[in-house]
């Protein structure tokens, strides 16, 4: 594991527990996961989710969608630990995403909620590759990441970390869309949403939903 992954790692391990109580209930991207339900149109669908955190998508999706089978995976135990308190009907793991292809099955959806801010163009390249891998003809993927000039990558601290570092990279739109055209998705759907920062600023977050073809 590069030492950039490590120490991000550790600080969501040591953070979990200020992580959840800050993203557990935040509604803000609500709209978009309600857009993605009404996607999926298979009944009792088989989700894969990357990065799961502590279930706070995991849970509001099986509000709205209770058919919905989901395996949620995250990198850090500890997310996993309160992921399993949080949402104890659904089936958790460690996994690092860069990984996914040795899960031996395929998927009506995949959802990504906020990973590939930890991963480089590369990384998020090849993950969009093995989504389309491991999802059925017409599956719906879903992933969101934060907008910005890869310039600006590398460590900081969030709202929720105190002095805790995370390596954080950037990305472009077009590069992403790009991607996906590339790996045989289509109908892509972007919506791009603010982000409140603490210091009154606003960012971008970039949110994709397709269709693999």
């Amino acid at each position: 594991m590069e030492e950039k992954t490590s120490i991000t790692i550790g600080t969501y391990n040591k953070c979990a527990v200020a992580f959840q109580d800050k993203f557990m209930n935040m509604d803000l991207y609500h709209k978009s996961y309600d857009r993605l339900c009404e996607r999926i149109e298979t009944v009792n669908p088989r989700i894969l989710e990357i990065g799961c955190g502590p279930g706070n998508i995991t849970r509001y999706l099986l509000s709205k969608r209770p058919d919905f089978d989901i395996l949620a995976t995250d990198l850090a135990e500890k997310m996993i630990e309160l992921a399993t308190v949080n949402v104890p009907q659904t089936k958790f793991m460690v996994m690092d995403c860069r990984e996914i292809l040795s899960i031996n099955e395929t998927f009506d959806a995949i959802v990504c909620g906020f990973c590939m801010p930890y991963l480089s163009d590369d990384e998020c390249a090849k993950l969009i590759a093995d989504m389309a891998a491991l999802l059925n003809p017409g599956g719906t993927v879903y992933f969101s990441t934060m907008e910005g000039d890869d310039s600006r990558s590398g460590f900081e601290t969030t709202s929720f970390s105190g002095s805790n570092e995370v390596y954080v990279h950037y990305h472009q739109s077009d590069f992403l869309e790009k991607q996906l055209v590339q790996n045989g998705f289509e109908n892509i759907e972007l919506i791009v949403q603010g982000y409140p920062e603490p210091d009154g600023a606003i960012s971008n977050d970039l949110i994709f939903i397709a269709t693999r073809g």
